[in-house]
């Protein structure tokens, strides 16, 4: 792979929570959406927020087919006709949430990596209880860009696929003790969060950052926070915590919300491709 021209980089998280998830990357002429798990409403007056529209877009990527990652794509892409980027599993449940609705699939093969634009995307496999659930690594001309939002556990080939990150997106799930004493989720549904396909803790969260804590790892976004089993505090001491123990203080760490938007930030290391 060759090196990047110099381009204006921005990335955005719209909104992250066990309700909804959607960020917005753009690199030069490339826009692109990390999945669409809020209304295509939501979606439109979130990206007018920051002076864009549906219509602009190069492409969505999507993580797996649950439906605060994919609620909006029907409409979405119904109306603006923007290619969806998922494997075929996805894409098969993507179609079968929206019967009837039309849409313009890009198929890649989990573990594979190709380009939107001018950003270049790894993919691959995460422990989740969705039908073939990925992570992504965006590659862009100034700086990388790491997803993991929903996993139970971060495999040793994850760490090494998200290593190269300058931004990561690391789901913070749930407190421990609050998940244990919330008395409206059944046994089984703890159970399900709990497993090696569930979700990340804020204390695994916090195990994860460690082990990716790299001189060129400048900022993690804790996402995908529950709102009835977690606080913003909780994750943020968690995670930032551990960083600190270690000595890892070069490292920002922000919790994202449901509710709206985080500020956008601007890429502006150059790193070699």
């Amino acid at each position: 792979m060759g090196s990047f021209a110099a381009v204006s980089v921005q990335f955005t998280i719209l909104g992250s929570g066990s309700g909804g998830n959607c960020a917005y990357l753009e690199a030069g002429e490339t826009r692109i959406l990390i999945d669409a798990g809020f209304s295509a409403r939501q979606i439109r007056e979130r990206l007018a927020g920051i002076g864009r529209a549906p219509e602009s877009l190069t492409g969505i990527l999507v993580t797996h087919e649950h439906g605060d990652h994919i609620q909006g794509l029907g409409t979405l892409c119904g109306k603006t006709g923007t290619p969806i980027y998922a494997n075929r599993f996805t894409c098969e449940a993507i179609q079968g949430a929206f019967p009837g609705a039309r849409f313009s699939f890009s198929v890649f093969e989990t573990g594979a990596s190709f380009s939107v634009g001018g950003v270049e995307v790894d993919t691959f496999s995460v422990p989740h209880d969705a039908m073939d659930p990925v992570g992504f690594l965006l590659r862009t001309a100034a700086g990388n860009i790491g997803f993991l939002t929903d996993l139970g556990h971060a495999t040793r080939l994850i760490l090494e696929r998200v290593r190269p990150a300058n931004l990561l997106v690391l789901e913070s799930n749930h407190d421990l003790k609050l998940l244990q004493d919330d008395t409206r989720r059944p046994w089984s549904t703890k159970q399900r969060i709990l497993s090696r396909h569930g979700h990340l803790s804020n204390e695994a969260a916090a195990a994860v950052a460690e082990q990716l804590a790299a001189a060129h790892l400048r900022r993690i976004y804790l996402g995908h926070l529950s709102r009835d089993c977690n606080r913003p505090e909780l994750a943020r001491k968690a995670v930032g915590g551990r960083l600190a123990e270690i000595g890892a203080t070069h490292i920002t760490v922000e919790d994202t919300s449901q509710e709206e938007p985080c500020a956008t930030v601007s890429l502006s290391t150059p790193v070699a491709a």
